[in-house]
């Protein structure tokens, strides 16, 4: 295992690799491992966790740079010091890596109101396998030279080049927060009520949608909607008064509200240590079919109800697989997100990959036209 302690380092262990013509596995932490296409046996091993200091920090410009092997709490808590945040809310946030969670476009709750990666990285510096530092986008919100270029690696898995450094655009964590629960009795009363939410003037951070197996985590027998809002202590009052309309609603303040967001993001990695065969499926869809894909599933499931993302729970491989299959044929865009090793080698985890494919795998072949660098963990497909 090579665990260089510098980009120079990274590119040059890259190079010398490639030069061999020898495949590498590239990670961080490893934690999301059992994410997308399995792990393929490698001639070299390279981590960047030994790759962990703050670049640069401009607390009154709302940026940051950071190498790639820092832990992601510890950003967490750097940023928190100054009442900042970068609020994707990852999975298995414990323990990833920035360039993990970059590389595999992780991305939680708040995606609602903050957006994903891409939305919140505004540069980047990558290590090719020539041996090449390469720097896109900057460390100026309104910098956007190269930014494509880095936008290229988020959700790439690291199979065209390394994340070396993140540059992070910001976000000044509001004056106050409160979160709100409400039950409803089917999924039809509990999106009718997040499309008045959405067509209102509020805007809150999170509107995450749990069915009844997934809502018995946080004490609900039925459908639960979840609700995130934040601002001044007037707009979370407001709030508080338009959800007093719904019967039985519950509101999170403080360490409260954070043990509630906690447990639905992590409501994976539970799911996953408790189940040795379990899968996770994510579906995308548009919001007119969020009901449809969410009383479709038989087990749990949550849907970021704002954005038309869904995640499906399944005890066996061969349900999701079915699932999954006939997601398809709905148009629903699904893959396999989550299983084990087993499952995923011989699953179809990425059945209809779109009319871009043949595009991306031109990329895959201009960063690598060996096919060395992380081979199959796009989903099998790359």
């Amino acid at each position: 295992m090579l665990a260089p302690t510098n980009p120079a380092e990274l590119a040059e262990a890259l190079r010398e690799a490639a030069g061999r013509g020898q495949t590498i596995a590239l990670a961080g932490n490893a934690t999301k491992r059992h994410m997308a296409g399995p792990i393929a046996p490698a001639d070299v091993a390279i981590t960047t966790m030994s790759m962990r200091r703050v670049v640069e920090y401009e607390p009154h410009d709302l940026t940051i740079s950071v190498e790639a092997g820092l832990a992601w709490q510890e950003l967490e808590h750097l940023l928190a010091e100054h009442r900042q945040m970068v609020p994707l809310d990852p999975v298995f946030a414990e323990g990833a890596t920035v360039g993990g969670v970059i590389a595999a476009n992780s991305s939680g709750p708040r995606r609602r109101l903050y957006g994903t990666a891409r939305d919140l990285v505004i540069g980047m510096r990558f290590a090719t396998l020539e041996g090449k530092l390469v720097q896109a986008g900057g460390m100026v919100v309104k910098n956007v030279a190269g930014l494509d270029m880095a936008k290229l690696m988020i959700g790439s898995f690291g199979t065209l080049a390394a994340i070396c450094t993140v540059n992070f655009k910001l976000q000044p964590m509001p004056e106050a927060e409160r979160s709100f629960v409400v039950p409803f009795a089917t999924a039809a009363s509990a999106l009718a009520a997040r499309d008045g939410l959405l067509q209102s003037q509020l805007q809150p951070a999170a509107v995450d949608l749990l069915n009844p197996p997934a809502a018995k985590g946080i004490g609900l027998p039925q459908w639960g909607l979840m609700v995130r809002v934040g601002g001044n202590t007037a707009a979370v009052d407001r709030y508080e008064r338009e959800f007093a309309m719904y019967a039985d609603t519950r509101a999170f303040d403080n360490d409260n509200q954070h043990k509630l967001w906690r447990h639905v993001e992590g409501f994976t990695p539970h799911f996953l240590a408790s189940h040795e065969d379990g899968v996770v499926v994510r579906a995308s869809c548009t919001l007119k079919e969020l009901e449809a894909v969410m009383t479709s599933f038989p087990g749990a499931a949550i849907a970021r109800a704002g954005s038309a993302v869904c995640y499906g729970y399944f005890e066996q491989p061969r349900a999701a697989a079915e699932w999954v299959a006939g997601a398809v044929g709905h148009g629903w865009k699904a893959v396999i997100e989550f299983g084990s090793d087993s499952c995923r080698r011989t699953m179809d985890l990425w059945p209809a990959p779109g009319g871009d494919f043949e595009l991306m795998k031109r990329v895959k072949n201009l960063f690598d036209p060996s096919n060395l660098l992380n081979r199959g963990r796009l989903y099998g497909r790359i």
